[in-house]
């Protein structure tokens, strides 16, 4: 079978759950022998991971959504290099890659939706695309409401890479914190941001860690929120309970120092950090919001509450905390899940197939 020649697009700058998808996404393709491109805003930090790894990267301004000069450069881009599909992925890439291959005649258009906020352009799901990606179930039910065509979208869940789990005693997390073996860790592994739910596991834990001294929070990851999260556990005096760790690195040797993850999240398309916590053989404790339940089935890889719950979240942490056995049950049951359906071979053969099908029905072979 031919291989494809596939463009991406974004317009963000950043590096969070979408960049970090479209990356694995597109080395993963490129292994099956795919052509694979990026065009990107200038400086940003998915075009600089990817160059890295030796992909042709073009850059371009993208000013607005009415960005005449990027619509002509994009169009150019895609003529050149005949590409089969283009595919978008933040709304100004969407308005104007979608232009450009209109203008250009490229043979499939997809945008892929990554988030559980409301869209700001349906055009850039329903006039400018020919297909649409959800990452969950969850993502693609509301796209239907919100007047896609449900028989354009597919969902494809976003994969994580297979990789052996970094052991307890290789972890240096414990040592770092200066914590004893039997310290309980109940950690978070997300960027501190409106809706992630940091705020809420701190008014849980004072309580907590007065019945449970040994019930020690840690929290990986930086953002916006950082310093009022810093300031508002130094304000409760648990400092001592609950290690800010900032951006780190070695995400695996610190998920491998949990004995538990935890994240009471607002809203969430899907729940990448969840995932990765399950790969690393923990049970994980989420919300019934949006794609998590998707993730997390009840009882048997980890514990769902309600948002906003504070004694259910309370509840569901004691009952891991007190339960050794039930922590490595749960955590042996989402270990099994990510080697199957949360797999980077499972979202890109999925993409592939589908980027064929797609292709096949607008008859083009």
């Amino acid at each position: 079978m031919k291989p494809l020649r596939i463009l991406h697009s974004e317009s963000s700058n950043g590096w969070g759950g979408q960049e970090h998808r479209t990356f694995k996404e597109m080395l993963a393709l490129r292994e099956r022998g795919h052509t694979l491109e990026l065009v990107c805003v200038p400086g940003a930090r998915l075009g600089e991971r990817l160059a890295a790894e030796g992909f042709t990267v073009h850059t371009t301004p993208m000013r607005s959504g009415a960005d005449i000069n990027a619509v002509a450069h994009m169009r150019r881009i895609l003529k050149q290099g005949r590409f089969d599909v283009l595919n978008t992925h933040s709304g100004r890439d969407s308005l104007l890659g979608g232009a450009a291959a209109r203008l250009s005649g490229t043979p499939l258009i997809v945008r892929t939706r990554h988030l559980a906020l409301a869209i700001t352009s349906r055009a850039t799901y329903t006039w400018l695309p020919h297909k649409v990606v959800a990452v969950s179930q969850s993502v693609m039910r509301y796209l239907v409401s919100e007047g896609v065509p449900q028989k354009n979208i597919v969902t494809i869940y976003t994969g994580i890479v297979k990789s052996q789990p970094v052991s307890r005693a290789s972890s240096t997390l414990r040592s770092e914190l200066g914590l004893r073996d039997d310290a309980v860790i109940a950690g978070t592994v997300a960027i501190m941001r409106d809706k992630k739910g940091h705020p809420d596991l701190i008014r849980v834990a004072k309580p907590l860690i007065e019945q449970r001294p040994n019930l020690h929070f840690v929290f990986a990851g930086d953002g916006p929120l950082f310093d009022e999260i810093r300031g508002n556990v130094q304000a409760q005096g648990l400092a001592d309970h609950i290690h800010l760790l900032g951006l780190r690195r070695d995400i695996p040797s610190v998920l491998a120092g949990f004995d538990l993850f935890v994240l009471p999240t607002h809203q969430e398309a899907l729940g990448t950090s969840f995932i990765e916590a399950m790969a690393a053989g923990l049970p994980v404790i989420g919300t019934a919001v949006d794609g998590v339940p998707e993730v997390i089935d009840d009882g048997v890889n980890g514990l769902l509450v309600p948002a906003h719950d504070d004694p259910a979240l309370a509840a569901a942490l004691l009952r891991l905390v007190d339960a050794p056995d039930e922590r490595h049950r749960m955590g042996e049951a989402g270990l099994r899940i990510t080697q199957t359906r949360f797999s980077v071979d499972t979202m890109a053969n999925e993409t592939a197939a589908f980027y064929r099908s797609s292709l096949s029905e607008r008859g083009i072979a």
